[in-house]
């Protein structure tokens, strides 16, 4: 057997296991090994998986991904997201769109402490879309907007795929970090913009079944009620300004700054922010459920440590699997053979890095978000750093790209998750994402073309603090 048909045909397994729901990590791990198998035998297998297992998890800087992860749960925990929805409601609710950008803004700032897209869309779905469907919003536009804002959290730092992004690649995490700042801002500020301009003409307007239904449902319990609807803890009865909960940014400036401070000033390193940052949360989380005493408090830490443990073996698992892939890849020469392939054709720079990011569009429209990072990872680089492309802006490039996936059709995980939050159909979130689809691909645009604007902040972070 060719090396070409061995090639063939491990991807060809690996595209069948995840077809199949197989969980990444074994799928990648499978594949990578039945590869190795057919290149080089067993022997060469086994020491290679022995020695990939260890050698990529045996790493200090891995443990800022726990930290990371442990931060957010804490933040959750500590009921911040609420908070910032409230205060952004509040702020926004005589803009047009008031009530979508006051969800974007939740989402923007909670993607700041948590570092989870899917954890993001989750919790705003339950804050933010009952809400806006009482007032107008389609449910097709409400749980679009959730399910985009929420990818947020996979740029923003602090993000697991910028850091997963900067280990594959041996790239400053720090710098990792501080290049998703203005690039994740970008973004919800063209969520804003569509909300207020385009998206607002929707509003009051809807022909949803779901919309349809709910207002029959709601009808029929006000008649049985024998009263008309009750007062809600909304919009149209705004809290007084002295009585928002304030404490809520307070709490986002104060991880925020730990986080990217600490880390641009040089006090610490992107592994030592993260760690600080985790303390600081768990004295927020401390601090904001003190009157539930001692019994409440270890409750809430306990749950946060318990779905941290279960996230960080999720992602180290992943690490070693996608290690093991990239093993076989290495083995077989597949980046040199592409990297001398792309090269060969006489196509410029520019345009040929332009094709090759494309292609990850397509690919998250069937494969899950972290299958596309480290299947492409090893590939990609490879080539952007023979044209001499920057790696910071590379990743964050990919980080994009892979943050439309999240919400393009049949995979896109955040609309299936903010289905099942907000109880709606799936097919009605992908109907409501088409026009932010097309929003996103301007921002990519703009990205690609003005490298700056990711690089800008990077430039000032010293890369040793990563």
């Amino acid at each position: 057997m060719t090396v070409s048909m061995i090639i063939a045909v491990t991807i060809g397994l690996l595209l069948l296991l995840l077809a199949s729901r197989f969980p990444i990590a074994l799928a990648l791990g499978l594949s990578g090994a039945c590869g190795l198998i057919l290149l080089k035998g067993t022997g060469y297998t086994g020491s290679v998986l022995g020695s990939v297992s260890f050698s990529q998890t045996y790493s200090f800087g891995l443990t800022i991904i726990p930290m990371f992860i442990l931060m957010g749960l804490f933040a959750v925990r500590a009921n911040v997201a609420e908070y910032v929805y409230t205060i952004a409601a509040r702020a926004v609710r005589r803009a047009p769109g008031g009530l979508g950008v006051a969800t974007v803004m939740a989402c923007a700032g909670f993607a700041a402490v948590s570092g989870s897209s899917i954890g993001t869309a989750a919790t705003m779905s339950k804050l933010s879309i009952a809400q806006m469907r009482r007032h107008g919003y389609p449910a097709s536009l409400a749980s679009a907007l959730v399910a985009v804002a929420g990818t947020l959290g996979v740029m923003i730092p602090p993000s697991t795929f910028l850091v997963l992004y900067a280990i594959m690649t041996s790239t400053s995490v720090a710098q990792m970090l501080a290049g998703g700042v203005v690039p994740g801002l970008l973004s919800a500020a063209a969520y804003i913009t569509y909300i207020m301009t385009l998206g607002a003409r929707r509003i009051g307007r809807s022909t949803d079944p779901e919309d349809l239904q709910g207002a029959v449902d709601d009808a029929r319990a006000e008649v049985a009620a024998g009263s008309g609807p009750t007062p809600s803890d909304d919009v149209d009865s705004p809290r007084p300004w002295r009585s928002l909960p304030w404490q809520g940014l307070v709490y986002i400036a104060i991880l925020f700054s730990i986080v990217l401070g600490g880390m641009y000033s040089g006090i610490f390193t992107s592994t030592e922010s993260a760690a600080i940052g985790a303390l600081a949360a768990v004295v927020i989380l401390v601090f904001e459920n003190r009157r539930r005493g001692l019994r409440g408090i270890a409750t809430e830490v306990r749950h946060a440590l318990q779905d941290t443990a279960a996230t960080t073996s999720m992602v180290f698992f992943i690490i070693i699997g996608s290690a093991i892939l990239s093993a076989f890849f290495i083995a077989a020469r597949v980046p040199q053979s592409i990297t001398q392939a792309v090269t060969a054709v006489d196509l410029p720079p520019t345009l040929t890095m332009a094709l090759l990011l494309a292609c990850l569009i397509p690919l998250g429209m069937a494969l899950e978000s972290l299958s596309i990072l480290v299947i492409t990872v090893p590939i990609l680089y490879p080539i952007a750093m023979e044209y001499g492309f920057d790696g910071v802006w590379l990743g964050i490039l990919i980080v994009k790209l892979i943050e439309i996936g999240m919400v393009t059709p049949p995979v896109g995980i955040n609309a299936f998750v903010v289905a099942g939050s907000a109880g709606l159909r799936t097919d009605t979130v992908f109907r409501g994402l088409l026009p932010l689809f097309l929003v996103e691909l301007v921002v990519v645009v703009i990205l690609f073309a003005f490298p700056q604007l990711s690089l800008f902040l990077p430039s000032l972070v010293n890369p040793a603090a990563g």
